[in-house]
């Protein structure tokens, strides 16, 4: 993966601060008064993922960006111990800005590409978020047959992984195909949770774990065919965890 030629732009007005890596294109979102808000739609929605992994042990995070989900889940989820990869050094650079909080026994981010970090990887984590854009989007190396294969390697079996993909990408069809291939068609959508920010959930091993179990529901019921019913799922997942609450359906 190359690296960018133009530095990320941080724009702050009145309350908000925002990281862009393209004028007008905002990766992260922050309330200078609130930090750890998840202001954005697609961060609240990557955190379903507790839906199917209400406790995890390690989450593994791909592509830091202004830190919203980091933050979240060092302040609310206390028991999980947080590896970030961001290709970036310029977007590390930024931590203190956005408020993430230093490195210590339960964070760690790492200045790495995350497609070669991923091949020499052995530890294993309960969750996986794939959320590693650029000002072009989602880099191929992210949505390749490898990268999806690495991915399920390094998930426990019942751990779950999250990708966030572009609607619009040109390559979006062959992205979900190459992800419900790695994890055997374990994989599913909360329709219309996020707008053009589709998550795709996919849950590792074949044994019948709770994860697996949730997916099942979600592939069968038709209530997760409603846009407007899934994103207030998403913020009575988001609620529940700052209320310091299980978010189990």
């Amino acid at each position: 993966m190359s690296l960018p030629a133009d530095p990320p732009l941080v724009r702050t007005r009145g309350n908000t601060r925002t990281l862009e890596f393209a004028p007008g294109m905002i990766q992260s979102e922050m309330r200078l008064s609130d930090p750890d808000q998840l202001v954005l739609a697609y961060p609240r929605a990557m955190m379903c993922f507790v839906l199917f992994q209400p406790q995890p042990a390690h989450i593994l995070m791909v592509g830091l960006g202004g830190g919203s989900l980091v933050k979240f889940c060092h302040r609310y989820l206390p028991h999980s111990r947080i590896t970030v990869l961001e290709l970036r050094a310029d977007v590390i650079a930024l931590r203190e800005q956005f408020a993430i909080p230093p490195d210590d026994a339960r964070l760690r981010i790492i200045h790495a590409d995350a497609s070669d970090y991923l091949k020499r990887c052995e530890e294993l984590a309960d969750v996986l978020l794939i959320d590693g854009f650029d000002e072009l989007g989602l880099p191929p190396a992210l949505g390749s047959n490898s990268f999806y294969r690495h991915c399920r390697r390094v998930l426990r079996p019942g751990g779950v992984l999250v990708a966030n993909i572009f609607s619009y990408d040109p390559a979006y069809t062959d992205m979900r195909m190459r992800l419900n291939a790695a994890f055997d068609g374990q994989l599913c959508r909360f329709h219309g949770i996020a707008g053009n920010n589709h998550l795709l959930f996919a849950v590792a091993g074949k044994q019948a774990t709770p994860a697996l179990g949730m997916l099942r529901r979600v592939q069968r019921s038709t209530l997760f065919a409603f846009g407007a019913l899934n994103r207030l799922l998403a913020h009575w997942v988001v609620r529940r965890l700052e209320r310091g609450r299980p978010a189990r359906l």
